[in-house]
This record gives structure tokens, sequence and C-alpha cells, in this order.
């Protein structure tokens, strides 16, 4: 069909190093049944994994289909020799779902092989457990409140929409982590559930309101406490949560607050060497929140509405 049509015909792409031809196999053999002496030609610059690469999409949006066997075969190939490209980059390039392709990785990779980070079709690299991010997101959002969520996004290389989810967990008094992630760890690290081993909660500047109830994974006892607990009677109050400086106090009551949960991993995730320097400073931390409760005992006192 090819031989006897009179259209010009795209180029065929050759492997410049090899001289072998990567897509086009059927237009060379209609140019010699034709007796043509010459063949336009695109050449391809790169090693012999990336030109099956170039082959593969090349069969996926012209020329004869691959079959679903042909497809699947071409994935697990270049899951081996790029196992660091994200799902969906690979689905786009074999013409499978990212599902089919998140099946064929575990078939063919060990996890011990399984890459830390992705390279999606975007261009961009990702950590593949997006825990990290989103710790350092949560704390940059405690420390700087007024950041936007596109300069935290580049700042932690996470996309805007992440920062957004961790910015309302936060000012929920939930944890950035979804509960998914927190489950995932659970499973990996530790035998009971925690925060992810990357950092613990924070809890952001509560601008759209207060919590409302503890995360879904608490049982109905401990929302229960929770609900009756000083921070969440102090988080509905609309004294505090009208005023910039209310928002402020509540939003570093907070942080303190998420401590009670996360104490205990997180002792054993302070290094050696740093054992000291974290001593130091959560003492000064207390002796600072110490000082703040006796000058609001004190203050009481003098106004003669101190509550026994």
């Amino acid at each position: 069909m090819l031989s006897g049509t009179e259209d010009t015909l795209p180029p065929v792409i050759v492997h410049r190093a090899t001289m072998r031809v990567v897509d086009g196999m059927h237009r060379l053999q209609a140019a010699v049944i034709r007796g043509e002496e010459t063949i336009r030609v695109r050449f391809f610059d790169g090693d012999e994994h990336d030109a099956f690469v170039v082959a593969v999409k090349e069969n996926t949006v012209h020329g004869l289909p691959l079959s679903t066997g042909d497809r699947v075969a071409a994935a697990a190939r270049i899951l081996r020799s790029h196992p660091h490209w994200s799902d969906r980059a690979i689905a786009r390039i074999s013409g499978l779902s990212a599902r089919k392709v998140a099946d064929i990785r575990r078939a063919v990779l060990p996890q011990d092989e399984q890459p830390k980070a992705r390279l999606g079709r975007d261009g961009r690299t990702r950590p593949l457990d997006g825990s990290a991010g989103r710790i350092r997101a949560a704390e940059l959002i405690v420390k700087e409140p007024q950041a936007s969520l596109r300069r935290i996004a580049q700042l932690v290389g996470i996309s805007p929409g992440t920062v957004r989810d961790v910015r309302d967990r936060l000012r929920r008094g939930e944890d950035p982590l979804p509960r998914a992630l927190r489950s995932q760890k659970s499973e990996e690290m530790r035998p009971v559930a925690a925060p992810s081993r990357s950092g613990p909660p924070r809890n952001g500047p509560p601008r759209s309101g207060p919590p409302r109830s503890r995360p879904p994974s608490a049982s109905e006892p401990e929302r229960a406490q929770y609900r009756r607990s000083p921070l969440n009677i102090l988080m509905k109050d609309p004294s505090l949560r009208s005023a910039e400086r209310g928002r402020h106090l509540l939003r570093l009551l907070s942080v303190s607050a998420a401590l009670t949960q996360s104490s205990e991993w997180l002792v054993g995730v302070v290094p050696e060497h740093c054992v000291g320097l974290v001593c130091q400073v959560a003492m000064e931390n207390a002796a600072v929140w110490g000082k703040f409760a006796e000058d609001l005992q004190r203050r009481t006192v003098r106004s003669g509405t101190r509550e026994e």
C-alpha cells in the first residue's frame, strides 16, 4: 500500500550510532520496491535504550498498532532501562494505563531497586515518598504564614496544589500527611501508627476557622476527649479567631499541642550528635511558655478576675 501511494511519507528515524532503523521499516521497504535509491531520514542521537523508547512511542501514534502483548513487553523493557521514569510517562509512551504500568513495575523490579524519585511527563523529578515534601511545606507554612503557595512549592519541590492541601489540613488541626501516607509509614517503619518519619506534624494559622473534629483515624472516645480539651475550646472562641494576633496565638498553641501526639516518635528521630542541642531548644521553649503562663496569671490576679 505504501509503495503505491504518491503522498510524501514522513522520514524514517535512524539511530545514528548503529545506523539501525528505529521507526519506518515499512516506509523503507516501500522505497526499495519503488526502486528509489534514497529516502528521507531523521537521525536520532542517543543510546540504544533511548532509541527503543522512540521506536515504541512512534509505533503507538501511527502505523500498525502494537498488540497488547507487545505494549506490555515494551513497557517492561523501558522500566528496566528507565526505572526512574514515572508510571504515567511510561504509560503515555507504551499506550497502556498508568495502573497497568504500575503492575508491570512491581513484577519486573524488586523492591530494593525501586528509585526514590521519579521523572514525570513534565520533566520534573518528584520524590516517590511525598511525606518529606509535605512535612517541609508544613514547617515553612508555620514559619512563614504569609508566603504564597507558589513560593513554598518552589522551595520544597512539590506542586502548589499539594501545598494548598497541607495548609488546609493545618488550619483544620490535622496531620499534614493524608491517612494513606500515614498508614504506609506505619506499616513500613513501626508497629504503631504515627506521622511520617520525615518530620513532625505541624499546625498552621487557623485563618478560615479552627479544627472542628479530630482526623478521621481517631476513635470516637478520642474525638470526644478532643472536643472537651482546652485547645479546642480556645479554637472556637470568636474573640481569638477574629483577630490576627489571636490567630497567631492559636497557631503557636496548636504547634505545641501536636508534640503530645508525636513526642514518643520524635525521641527516636533525633540523631545522637543533635541530642544536646534539641534538649537545649526544648527547655528554652518550655521556659518561654512557663513565663507566658506566669504573666497571664499575674495579669488575672491584678484584674481581679482570676478563676478558681
